[in-house]
Protein backbone atom coordinates (compact mmCIF):
# COMPACT_ATOMS: atom_id res chain seq x y z
CA UNK A 1 0.00 0.00 0.00
CA UNK A 2 2.91 2.40 0.76
CA UNK A 3 4.10 2.01 -2.81
CA UNK A 4 0.59 2.66 -4.13
CA UNK A 5 0.31 5.77 -1.97
CA UNK A 6 3.34 7.16 -3.79
CA UNK A 7 1.53 6.93 -7.11
CA UNK A 8 -0.04 10.01 -8.57
CA UNK A 9 -3.79 10.24 -8.45
CA UNK A 10 -4.31 10.44 -4.70
CA UNK A 11 -6.24 13.17 -2.92
CA UNK A 12 -5.23 12.53 0.66
CA UNK A 13 -6.25 8.91 1.31
CA UNK A 14 -8.67 8.82 -1.63
CA UNK A 15 -8.16 7.93 -5.29
CA UNK A 16 -5.52 5.55 -6.58
CA UNK A 17 -5.86 2.70 -9.03
CA UNK A 18 -7.00 -0.73 -7.85
CA UNK A 19 -7.32 -2.66 -11.12
CA UNK A 20 -5.99 -5.87 -12.76
CA UNK A 21 -2.36 -5.64 -14.01
CA UNK A 22 -3.31 -5.63 -17.70
CA UNK A 23 -5.70 -2.72 -17.16
CA UNK A 24 -3.11 -0.89 -15.05
CA UNK A 25 -0.79 -1.01 -18.04
CA UNK A 26 -3.43 0.69 -20.17
CA UNK A 27 -4.17 3.33 -17.50
CA UNK A 28 -0.46 4.08 -17.00
CA UNK A 29 -0.12 4.70 -20.75
CA UNK A 30 -3.27 6.86 -20.71
CA UNK A 31 -1.83 8.85 -17.80
CA UNK A 32 1.46 9.33 -19.61
CA UNK A 33 -0.32 10.57 -22.76
CA UNK A 34 -2.64 12.88 -20.80
CA UNK A 35 0.25 14.60 -19.01
CA UNK A 36 2.17 14.78 -22.28
CA UNK A 37 -0.61 16.56 -24.17
CA UNK A 38 -2.32 18.49 -21.35
CA UNK A 39 0.11 21.38 -21.55
CA UNK A 40 1.03 20.96 -25.21
CA UNK A 41 0.39 24.34 -26.94
CA UNK A 42 -1.09 22.72 -30.07
CA UNK A 43 -3.44 20.51 -28.02
CA UNK A 44 -4.55 23.45 -25.88
CA UNK A 45 -5.19 25.58 -28.96
CA UNK A 46 -7.27 22.85 -30.62
CA UNK A 47 -9.26 22.29 -27.42
CA UNK A 48 -9.98 26.03 -27.07
CA UNK A 49 -11.02 26.13 -30.73
CA UNK A 50 -13.66 23.39 -30.31
CA UNK A 51 -14.87 24.76 -26.97
CA UNK A 52 -15.43 28.11 -28.64
CA UNK A 53 -16.64 27.18 -32.13
CA UNK A 54 -18.48 23.94 -31.37
CA UNK A 55 -19.51 23.92 -27.70
CA UNK A 56 -20.29 27.67 -27.66
CA UNK A 57 -18.06 28.78 -24.77
CA UNK A 58 -17.68 30.97 -22.96
CA UNK A 59 -21.21 30.67 -21.63
CA UNK A 60 -22.84 33.43 -19.52
CA UNK A 61 -22.88 33.98 -15.78
CA UNK A 62 -26.49 35.15 -15.57
CA UNK A 63 -27.76 37.36 -12.76
CA UNK A 64 -31.02 35.76 -11.60
CA UNK A 65 -32.79 38.98 -10.63
CA UNK A 66 -36.23 37.53 -9.90
CA UNK A 67 -34.89 34.61 -7.86
CA UNK A 68 -32.79 37.07 -5.89
CA UNK A 69 -35.91 39.13 -5.09
CA UNK A 70 -38.04 36.05 -4.34
CA UNK A 71 -35.51 34.59 -1.94
CA UNK A 72 -34.78 37.96 -0.35
CA UNK A 73 -31.12 37.35 0.39
CA UNK A 74 -27.83 37.39 -1.54
CA UNK A 75 -27.42 38.00 -5.26
CA UNK A 76 -27.93 34.76 -7.19
CA UNK A 77 -25.85 34.13 -10.30
CA UNK A 78 -26.30 31.09 -12.58
CA UNK A 79 -23.34 29.60 -14.44
CA UNK A 80 -25.05 28.53 -17.65
CA UNK A 81 -23.69 25.11 -18.60
CA UNK A 82 -27.23 24.47 -19.86
CA UNK A 83 -26.40 26.65 -22.87
CA UNK A 84 -23.59 24.41 -24.10
CA UNK A 85 -24.06 22.37 -27.29
CA UNK A 86 -25.83 19.12 -26.23
CA UNK A 87 -27.32 20.88 -23.19
CA UNK A 88 -24.94 20.18 -20.30
CA UNK A 89 -21.41 20.45 -18.92
CA UNK A 90 -20.57 16.94 -20.15
CA UNK A 91 -19.44 18.14 -23.58
CA UNK A 92 -16.45 20.02 -22.06
CA UNK A 93 -14.87 16.75 -20.98
CA UNK A 94 -16.02 14.75 -24.03
CA UNK A 95 -14.27 17.16 -26.41
CA UNK A 96 -11.09 17.14 -24.31
CA UNK A 97 -10.93 13.36 -24.11
CA UNK A 98 -11.83 12.76 -27.78
CA UNK A 99 -8.94 15.02 -28.82
CA UNK A 100 -6.68 12.95 -26.58
CA UNK A 101 -8.09 9.70 -28.01
CA UNK A 102 -7.44 11.00 -31.53
CA UNK A 103 -3.78 11.66 -30.67
CA UNK A 104 -3.50 8.18 -29.17
CA UNK A 105 -4.80 6.64 -32.42
CA UNK A 106 -8.01 5.21 -30.92
CA UNK A 107 -10.85 4.26 -33.26
CA UNK A 108 -13.31 2.69 -30.81
CA UNK A 109 -14.78 4.78 -28.00
CA UNK A 110 -16.81 3.42 -25.08
CA UNK A 111 -18.60 5.37 -22.36
CA UNK A 112 -21.07 4.99 -19.50
CA UNK A 113 -24.03 7.26 -18.93
CA UNK A 114 -26.73 7.77 -16.30
CA UNK A 115 -29.04 10.59 -17.36
CA UNK A 116 -27.78 10.24 -20.91
CA UNK A 117 -26.10 13.66 -21.14
CA UNK A 118 -22.57 12.21 -21.12
CA UNK A 119 -23.69 9.59 -23.61
CA UNK A 120 -25.07 12.27 -25.91
CA UNK A 121 -21.91 14.35 -25.52
CA UNK A 122 -19.71 11.33 -26.30
CA UNK A 123 -21.85 10.31 -29.28
CA UNK A 124 -21.67 13.90 -30.54
CA UNK A 125 -17.88 14.00 -30.27
CA UNK A 126 -17.57 10.58 -31.95
CA UNK A 127 -19.82 11.67 -34.80
CA UNK A 128 -17.70 14.77 -35.34
CA UNK A 129 -14.45 12.78 -35.41
CA UNK A 130 -15.89 9.70 -37.17
CA UNK A 131 -15.20 7.15 -34.42
CA UNK A 132 -17.10 4.03 -33.40
CA UNK A 133 -19.14 4.74 -30.25
CA UNK A 134 -20.60 2.27 -27.73
CA UNK A 135 -22.57 3.65 -24.77
CA UNK A 136 -23.43 1.53 -21.72
CA UNK A 137 -26.57 2.67 -19.93
CA UNK A 138 -28.59 1.05 -17.14
CA UNK A 139 -31.81 -0.50 -18.46
CA UNK A 140 -33.84 1.49 -15.92
CA UNK A 141 -32.18 4.70 -17.11
CA UNK A 142 -32.88 3.89 -20.78
CA UNK A 143 -36.55 3.83 -19.82
CA UNK A 144 -36.38 7.08 -17.79
CA UNK A 145 -34.31 8.86 -20.45
CA UNK A 146 -35.72 7.40 -23.67
CA UNK A 147 -35.31 10.73 -25.49
CA UNK A 148 -31.57 10.76 -24.81
CA UNK A 149 -31.28 7.14 -25.98
CA UNK A 150 -32.83 8.17 -29.30
CA UNK A 151 -30.46 11.17 -29.53
CA UNK A 152 -27.43 8.90 -29.03
CA UNK A 153 -28.67 6.48 -31.69
CA UNK A 154 -29.44 9.34 -34.03
CA UNK A 155 -25.81 10.44 -33.65
CA UNK A 156 -24.63 6.97 -34.70
CA UNK A 157 -23.86 5.42 -31.30
CA UNK A 158 -24.77 1.90 -30.20
CA UNK A 159 -26.57 2.06 -26.85
CA UNK A 160 -26.21 -1.11 -24.77
CA UNK A 161 -28.85 -1.44 -21.99
CA UNK A 162 -27.39 -2.99 -18.82
CA UNK A 163 -29.95 -5.22 -17.07
CA UNK A 164 -27.86 -6.55 -14.20
CA UNK A 165 -28.00 -5.06 -10.70
CA UNK A 166 -30.42 -2.16 -10.48
CA UNK A 167 -29.95 -1.27 -14.15
CA UNK A 168 -28.57 2.14 -13.22
CA UNK A 169 -25.37 4.19 -13.45
CA UNK A 170 -23.20 1.94 -11.23
CA UNK A 171 -24.09 -1.06 -13.39
CA UNK A 172 -23.28 0.86 -16.58
CA UNK A 173 -19.83 1.70 -15.18
CA UNK A 174 -19.30 -1.99 -14.32
CA UNK A 175 -20.04 -3.00 -17.90
CA UNK A 176 -17.87 -0.27 -19.43
CA UNK A 177 -14.90 -1.30 -17.25
CA UNK A 178 -15.44 -4.96 -18.21
CA UNK A 179 -15.41 -3.93 -21.88
CA UNK A 180 -12.17 -2.00 -21.37
CA UNK A 181 -10.49 -5.03 -19.73
CA UNK A 182 -11.54 -7.20 -22.71
CA UNK A 183 -10.75 -4.70 -25.47
CA UNK A 184 -8.06 -2.42 -24.05
CA UNK A 185 -5.79 -2.82 -27.09
CA UNK A 186 -8.12 -0.92 -29.42
CA UNK A 187 -10.52 0.93 -27.09
CA UNK A 188 -10.55 4.34 -25.37
CA UNK A 189 -12.86 4.62 -22.36
CA UNK A 190 -14.25 8.16 -22.34
CA UNK A 191 -15.28 8.30 -18.68
CA UNK A 192 -17.80 11.02 -17.95
CA UNK A 193 -17.56 11.64 -14.23
CA UNK A 194 -14.75 12.56 -11.83
CA UNK A 195 -14.58 8.94 -10.64
CA UNK A 196 -12.70 5.77 -11.51
CA UNK A 197 -9.04 4.77 -11.23
CA UNK A 198 -6.27 7.30 -11.89
CA UNK A 199 -5.94 9.23 -14.22
CA UNK A 200 -9.71 9.61 -14.85
CA UNK A 201 -10.61 11.91 -11.90
CA UNK A 202 -7.66 14.19 -12.70
CA UNK A 203 -8.46 14.24 -16.43
CA UNK A 204 -12.14 15.01 -15.93
CA UNK A 205 -11.34 17.80 -13.47
CA UNK A 206 -8.83 19.27 -15.91
CA UNK A 207 -11.38 19.46 -18.73
CA UNK A 208 -14.25 20.63 -16.50
CA UNK A 209 -12.20 23.32 -14.72
CA UNK A 210 -13.12 25.63 -17.61
CA UNK A 211 -16.40 26.21 -15.67
CA UNK A 212 -14.77 27.90 -12.68
CA UNK A 213 -12.02 29.45 -14.79
CA UNK A 214 -14.75 31.39 -16.60
CA UNK A 215 -17.03 32.08 -13.63
CA UNK A 216 -14.16 33.49 -11.56
CA UNK A 217 -13.27 36.00 -14.27
CA UNK A 218 -16.94 36.78 -14.94
CA UNK A 219 -17.85 37.48 -11.30
CA UNK A 220 -14.80 39.73 -10.92
CA UNK A 221 -15.95 41.68 -13.99
CA UNK A 222 -19.55 41.94 -12.75
CA UNK A 223 -19.06 42.45 -9.00
CA UNK A 224 -15.37 43.24 -8.56
CA UNK A 225 -14.99 40.43 -6.05
CA UNK A 226 -15.24 36.67 -5.53
CA UNK A 227 -18.56 34.98 -4.62
CA UNK A 228 -19.32 34.00 -1.03
CA UNK A 229 -20.50 30.54 -2.08
CA UNK A 230 -20.46 28.24 -5.11
CA UNK A 231 -23.20 25.60 -5.15
CA UNK A 232 -23.31 22.57 -7.47
CA UNK A 233 -25.01 19.17 -7.55
CA UNK A 234 -22.91 16.05 -6.92
CA UNK A 235 -23.47 12.56 -8.30
CA UNK A 236 -20.10 11.34 -9.54
CA UNK A 237 -18.97 14.92 -9.13
CA UNK A 238 -17.78 16.21 -12.52
CA UNK A 239 -19.77 19.45 -12.78
CA UNK A 240 -19.10 20.25 -9.11
CA UNK A 241 -15.34 19.68 -9.29
CA UNK A 242 -15.28 21.86 -12.42
CA UNK A 243 -17.32 24.57 -10.67
CA UNK A 244 -15.06 24.42 -7.58
CA UNK A 245 -11.62 23.98 -9.19
CA UNK A 246 -10.44 27.60 -9.40
CA UNK A 247 -11.91 28.46 -5.98
CA UNK A 248 -10.34 25.63 -3.96
CA UNK A 249 -7.39 27.87 -3.05
CA UNK A 250 -9.71 30.79 -2.20
CA UNK A 251 -10.59 30.17 1.49
CA UNK A 252 -13.22 32.94 1.59
CA UNK A 253 -15.38 31.07 -0.95
CA UNK A 254 -17.67 28.35 0.47
CA UNK A 255 -17.86 25.30 -1.79
CA UNK A 256 -21.13 23.41 -1.39
CA UNK A 257 -22.02 20.14 -3.10
CA UNK A 258 -25.64 18.99 -3.10
CA UNK A 259 -26.73 15.37 -3.40
CA UNK A 260 -30.06 13.50 -3.31
CA UNK A 261 -31.17 12.43 0.15
CA UNK A 262 -31.59 8.92 -1.31
CA UNK A 263 -27.97 8.73 -2.55
CA UNK A 264 -26.02 10.64 0.13
CA UNK A 265 -22.50 9.33 -0.56
CA UNK A 266 -20.74 12.35 0.90
CA UNK A 267 -22.96 12.88 3.91
CA UNK A 268 -23.23 9.21 4.91
CA UNK A 269 -20.55 7.31 2.97
CA UNK A 270 -17.50 5.56 4.43
CA UNK A 271 -14.02 5.08 2.87
CA UNK A 272 -14.08 2.07 0.56
CA UNK A 273 -13.03 0.93 -2.90
CA UNK A 274 -15.47 1.00 -5.82
CA UNK A 275 -14.75 0.79 -9.55
CA UNK A 276 -10.99 0.68 -9.01
CA UNK A 277 -10.56 3.72 -6.74
CA UNK A 278 -11.03 4.70 -3.10
CA UNK A 279 -13.71 7.19 -2.10
CA UNK A 280 -16.63 7.67 0.27
CA UNK A 281 -19.12 4.92 -0.57
CA UNK A 282 -22.59 4.01 0.66
CA UNK A 283 -22.31 0.39 1.85
CA UNK A 284 -25.04 -2.07 2.83
CA UNK A 285 -24.91 -4.43 5.83
CA UNK A 286 -22.80 -6.91 3.82
CA UNK A 287 -20.23 -4.27 2.91
CA UNK A 288 -21.39 -4.02 -0.71
CA UNK A 289 -22.27 -0.73 -2.53
CA UNK A 290 -25.79 0.14 -1.41
CA UNK A 291 -28.70 0.42 -3.83
CA UNK A 292 -29.49 4.08 -4.46
CA UNK A 293 -32.37 5.90 -6.05
CA UNK A 294 -32.66 9.45 -7.28
CA UNK A 295 -35.24 11.08 -9.53
CA UNK A 296 -32.17 12.52 -11.32
CA UNK A 297 -30.51 9.59 -13.12
CA UNK A 298 -27.19 11.45 -13.30
CA UNK A 299 -26.91 11.53 -9.48
CA UNK A 300 -27.79 7.89 -8.90
CA UNK A 301 -24.38 6.58 -7.79
CA UNK A 302 -23.31 5.03 -4.45
CA UNK A 303 -19.82 6.58 -4.56
CA UNK A 304 -18.31 9.97 -5.36
CA UNK A 305 -15.16 11.41 -6.91
CA UNK A 306 -12.02 10.98 -4.76
CA UNK A 307 -11.28 14.70 -4.68
CA UNK A 308 -14.77 15.43 -3.33
CA UNK A 309 -14.14 12.78 -0.66
CA UNK A 310 -10.92 14.58 0.27
CA UNK A 311 -12.59 18.02 0.27
CA UNK A 312 -15.27 16.59 2.56
CA UNK A 313 -12.97 15.02 5.17
CA UNK A 314 -10.62 18.03 5.23
CA UNK A 315 -13.59 20.40 5.61
CA UNK A 316 -12.67 22.52 2.58
CA UNK A 317 -16.07 21.80 0.99
CA UNK A 318 -19.49 21.26 2.53
CA UNK A 319 -21.99 18.70 1.33
CA UNK A 320 -25.74 18.67 1.92
CA UNK A 321 -28.81 16.77 0.77
CA UNK A 322 -32.20 17.84 -0.58
CA UNK A 323 -35.44 15.89 -0.98
CA UNK A 324 -37.23 14.95 -4.20
CA UNK A 325 -40.04 17.33 -3.23
CA UNK A 326 -37.60 20.24 -2.84
CA UNK A 327 -36.02 19.39 -6.20
CA UNK A 328 -39.36 19.31 -8.04
CA UNK A 329 -40.36 22.60 -6.43
CA UNK A 330 -37.11 24.25 -7.54
CA UNK A 331 -37.41 22.74 -11.03
CA UNK A 332 -40.70 24.61 -11.39
CA UNK A 333 -39.65 27.77 -9.53
CA UNK A 334 -36.59 28.44 -11.69
CA UNK A 335 -38.66 27.76 -14.82
CA UNK A 336 -41.31 30.32 -13.83
CA UNK A 337 -39.06 32.92 -12.23
CA UNK A 338 -36.30 33.07 -14.85
CA UNK A 339 -37.63 31.24 -17.91
CA UNK A 340 -34.90 28.60 -17.50
CA UNK A 341 -35.93 24.93 -17.24
CA UNK A 342 -33.07 23.18 -15.40
CA UNK A 343 -32.04 19.54 -15.48
CA UNK A 344 -33.29 17.62 -12.46
CA UNK A 345 -29.64 17.24 -11.44
CA UNK A 346 -29.12 21.01 -11.52
CA UNK A 347 -32.39 21.57 -9.65
CA UNK A 348 -30.73 19.94 -6.62
CA UNK A 349 -28.25 22.84 -6.51
CA UNK A 350 -31.06 25.37 -6.96
CA UNK A 351 -33.05 23.72 -4.15
CA UNK A 352 -30.17 24.03 -1.69
CA UNK A 353 -29.33 27.59 -2.75
CA UNK A 354 -32.92 28.49 -1.88
CA UNK A 355 -32.38 27.13 1.66
CA UNK A 356 -28.97 28.80 1.94
CA UNK A 357 -30.12 32.27 0.80
CA UNK A 358 -32.07 33.25 3.99
CA UNK A 359 -28.93 32.64 6.07
CA UNK A 360 -26.93 35.17 4.07
CA UNK A 361 -26.97 38.95 3.65
CA UNK A 362 -28.09 41.00 0.66
CA UNK A 363 -24.52 42.15 0.12
CA UNK A 364 -23.40 38.56 -0.48
CA UNK A 365 -23.21 36.45 -3.68
CA UNK A 366 -24.03 32.83 -4.53
CA UNK A 367 -23.02 31.21 -7.82
CA UNK A 368 -25.22 28.22 -8.68
CA UNK A 369 -23.74 25.93 -11.31
CA UNK A 370 -26.59 25.15 -13.69
CA UNK A 371 -25.05 21.92 -14.98
CA UNK A 372 -27.65 21.19 -17.65
CA UNK A 373 -31.03 22.01 -19.15
CA UNK A 374 -34.22 20.14 -18.45
CA UNK A 375 -35.39 19.13 -21.93
CA UNK A 376 -34.51 15.50 -21.12
CA UNK A 377 -36.56 15.61 -17.89
CA UNK A 378 -39.80 17.38 -18.78
CA UNK A 379 -41.73 14.20 -19.66
CA UNK A 380 -40.55 12.49 -16.45
CA UNK A 381 -41.49 15.54 -14.35
CA UNK A 382 -44.84 15.78 -16.12
CA UNK A 383 -45.62 12.17 -15.15
CA UNK A 384 -44.50 12.74 -11.54
CA UNK A 385 -46.51 15.91 -11.11
CA UNK A 386 -49.56 14.39 -12.78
Amino acid sequence: MDQQLQQEGYFGEFGGSFVPPELQEVLSYLSEQFYKFRDDPEFKEELRYYLREYVGRENPLTYAERLTKLWGGPKIYLKREDLNHTGAHKINNAIGQILLAKRMGAKRIIAETGAGQHGVATATACAMFNMECIIYMGAEDTRRQALNVFRMELLGATVVPVHKGQGRLKDAVDEALDDLVRNYKNTFYLLGSAVGPHPFPTMVKHFQAIISEESKLQIMEKEGRLPDAVVACTGGGSNAIGAFAHYIDEPTVRLIGVEPDQAPSLTQGVPSIIHGFKCLVLLDEEGQPKKTYSIAAGLDYPGIGPEHSHLKVTGRAEYATVTNEEVLESFQELSRAEGIIPALESAHAVAYAKKLAPTMGQDQIIIVNLSGRGDKDVEQVYQMLK
